[in-house]
């Protein structure tokens, strides 16, 4: 099937369905952990609490790292 299909086209459409998916997985892991801590992160990041913030960097980096992984290795 991908022979049919522009390689530019078709890296495009990795591009833009894997954007999709990784601002998906990294909304829906806040979303989790925010329910496994014992305190509010928005509120606490209102606060300027700079822990909380790096943790969510953190998380948020280590979703997009895998799957920029995975989405990249599946365009082999």
């Amino acid at each position: 099937m991908t022979d049919t299909f522009d390689p530019i086209v078709l890296n495009l459409l990795y591009v833009f369905f894997g954007g999709i998916l990784t601002l998906f997985f990294m909304w829906t892991g806040c979303k989790m952990f925010s329910h496994i801590v014992s305190f509010s992160i928005q509120e606490q990041l209102q606060e300027g609490n700079v822990a909380v913030g790096l943790m969510i960097m953190g998380m948020f980096i280590g979703i997009g790292t895998a799957l920029g992984l995975v989405i990249g290795l599946g365009l082999n």
